[in-house]
Order: C-alpha cells, then structure tokens, then sequence
C-alpha cells in the first residue's frame, strides 16, 4: 500500500530524516517536523513535493493545537523527537526534567488529541511513540530519561484502549551506531557497547525504519512494545 499521509514529529534529522526519506521512496507523504520551521521546510524541500515541514514544539504544548491547524487527513504519526538529558540525583536539575517530562508525555499525548479528528479512524492507520531503552537498563544520570520511557509504554497502552480501532505501538531503541549521536563518538567508544551483543554490532538507523514502518503499517499489532537492540539485553 502506498499513497499514505505520516506524520513523523522529529523528522528532520537523524532517525527521523531517514524515516521520512525511506517512506517518501515508497510512494508515501510525509509531514516532518522541527522546532524551526526554517529548517523543517528545507529538509521537506530536499525530499521533494511529497514531502512538507511544520514547526512544532512539544516541550510547550499549549502551543500544538496552534501549530497542527493546517495538517489534513493523516495515516499514520510517528512521534520521536526527543532531547537528550544527563540528570544526576546529587545534582538534579528540575527545569531540565521538567521540560522532557513535558515534551514525551504531555507533547506526545497533545499531539495525538489535536491530531484525532484527522487520523483514519481504521485499523490500517497507526501511531509509534519513541521511548528508550533506558526505562529497563538504566545508567547513572538516566533518572529521568528512564521514568519517562517508562511512562511512553504506559501512554502506548491507554491510547491503545482510547483510540482502537487505530493501533499504537512504542519503539525502544538502544545504542544506534551510526545515529548522528552516537557515530560522533571519540574512536573506541562504541567497542564496549559492541562487544555486549550477539554478533558484535549495534543496531544501526536502518533497523529502526524497518521497525518503526513494521509497527505502522502491521495491521495485526498493536499495544506492542519493541526493542531495537541487537539483543544488548541478554548480553
């Protein structure tokens, strides 16, 4: 099936680019966002007219509702934007916590209300919320990374029971090797991380568009949780 509508929230950099460039190559739209409409309407114009950028800023949701006004009939909506927190206990910082509690659960859940009357009220359309998988292996500093991806697992599921027959899965990802964040990395960074997987690679953002398009598209799958991982855990 192709001809579909996603909307993919972070979709002009990283993971989420290469979502949007994979799914404007098969034959689908896509409506990218980033907190500069500047450069979200850039990257849209280097995918070509299928493609199309707003502005929207998740950390301030009173502001959504506003920014969404001109996006039509959606089939589906990917919602992976995301900034990145170091927060220790002994040195806890509550404006920095604040503002990603509010990005991931309170943006997220804005977004999908505003959104509501525009998705395909079918079970071909569906909705990925990104976590992490801090929330089941945490690190020093991942207080609040690791609540909150916990509480994406829990968001997934409520919306799950609210909005069938739509689905809604969550994506986990791990250390994604050749992620913008993680290929930055000073040389031998990584070969720690690598070592602890079967096989001695990490997931690369290949793997996640393959996954995040399985749980978009998947008509049989919803209320799903999915690491992309390599198998780290079990090392």
């Amino acid at each position: 099936m192709s001809g579909r509508t996603i909307l993919v929230a972070g979709g002009s950099s990283g993971i989420g680019l290469e979502l949007a460039k994979d799914l404007v190559a098969t034959g689908d739209s896509v409506v990218l966002t980033s907190r500069s409409l500047e450069r979200a309407q850039e990257v849209a114009g280097s995918l070509g007219p299928r493609a199309t950028g707003i502005a929207l800023e998740l950390a301030e949701p009173e502001g959504i509702a506003a920014q969404l006004r001109d996006v039509e009939g959606l089939d589906g909506l990917v919602l992976m934007a995301i900034e990145r927190d170091a927060n220790t206990i002994r040195d806890y910082d509550v404006a920095g916590a604040r503002r990603l509690v509010t990005l991931k659960l309170v943006g997220y859940t804005e977004t999908v209300h505003t959104l509501l009357d525009r998705l395909t009220p079918s079970v071909d359309t569906g909705i990925v919320l990104f976590g992490g998988r801090a929330k089941d292996a945490p690190y020093p500093g991942s207080t609040t990374v690791s609540t909150i991806n916990g509480g994406v697992e829990g968001l997934m599921t409520t919306l799950a029971w609210e909005l069938a027959p739509i689905r809604v899965n969550s994506l986990h990802p791990g250390i994604i090797g050749d992620s913008p964040f993680w290929a930055g990395k000073p040389e031998g960074v990584l070969d720690g991380y690598r070592d602890r997987t079967p096989g001695g690679e990490l997931a690369t953002m290949a793997d996640v568009v393959d996954a995040t398009k399985f749980l978009l598209f998947n008509r049989g799958v919803s209320a799903h949780t999915l690491h992309v991982d390599r198998a780290w855990r079990i090392a």
